[in-house]
């Protein structure tokens, strides 16, 4: 298993815990504390700590996506190829010959 099907891995199950924690969320301030009652202040562990927590894993979740994300361009393998552009090679040779420029008639214009 080389290193970036590992970080692939990681990216897709990232954003999918991404996915349950955004949408676990109610855009006007229920969500998941709404689901447990919503009223009383003395639930587990209150509506306020709970959106904090919906709030910091959020943020948390989406860092780490994007840090997976960056560190996976280094793990690519790139098959010990060349990474130059081919179209600044002047050696290389065309595979298709150019096309000749197309011959000027001397028929004259039809008159309108």
């Amino acid at each position: 298993m080389s290193t970036f099907t590992i970080f692939l891995a990681l990216i897709v199950v990232v954003a999918f815990l991404l996915i349950v924690v955004i949408m676990v969320q109610n855009p006007k301030g229920g969500g998941l504390s709404s689901s447990f009652g919503g009223g009383g202040t003395q639930q587990l562990g209150g509506v306020k700590k709970t959106t904090d927590f919906l709030d910091k894993s959020t943020w948390t979740l989406a860092t780490l996506l994007l840090a997976l994300i960056l560190l996976s361009n280094v793990a690519i393998h790139r098959g010990g190829e060349s990474t130059d552009s081919k179209a600044l090679d002047l050696d290389a040779t065309t595979s298709q010959p150019l096309p000749k420029p197309a011959q000027p008639s001397n028929t004259p214009a039809p008159a309108e």
